[in-house]
């Protein structure tokens, strides 16, 4: 088993805590987005904090691949590959994340990049709902697993 340099269990429990706030602080307006349809400055809106929760959970795996100094992707298609590392697609077989969670995390890494390359005109409710509703479950699964994996090293 690889250890986790203690400075870096700190740099990732500090990004856990900021995923923390972040879905804290948005709480309101993800709760009022469950109970009707939010309007154009509401989606805009929630559609960064779907953005900001995947990128807190990418950055989170580069450190810890940062750490065993595994080699990261660079090539046009590295968020799907460092996320394929996460589930154990690396040179030493580490595993952040039990296997249950890689389609949930895909579908927030599909909406990452959808983000990154639409206009906010372009953003479709009917689209962000699964993601919205299920935010608080899969962080919660999420966290444990990286608690689980920073307590294990």
């Amino acid at each position: 088993m690889y250890k986790l340099d203690e400075t870096v269990k700190i740099k990732i429990e500090h990004e856990i805590s900021r995923i923390d706030k972040l879905i804290t602080t948005a709480k309101p307006l993800l709760d009022l987005c469950k109970i009707r349809e939010p309007d154009f400055i509401e989606i805009t809106a929630t559609a960064q904090i779907l953005h900001s929760f995947y990128n807190g959970v990418e950055s989170i795996i580069i450190m810890f691949f940062k750490n065993f100094r595994e080699k990261l992707p660079n090539d046009t298609h590295w968020h799907k590959a460092l996320l394929e590392m996460a589930f154990g697609s690396n040179s030493k077989n580490v595993k952040i994340f039990s296997d249950d969670k890689k389609d949930k995390l895909e579908d927030y890494l599909s909406y990452r990049h959808f983000i990154r390359h639409s206009y906010s005109s372009e953003l479709k409710w009917s689209e962000m709902v699964p993601l919205v509703k299920k935010l608080d479950e899969i962080w919660k699964e999420v966290k444990t697993d990286l608690k689980n994996f920073i307590n294990s090293n």
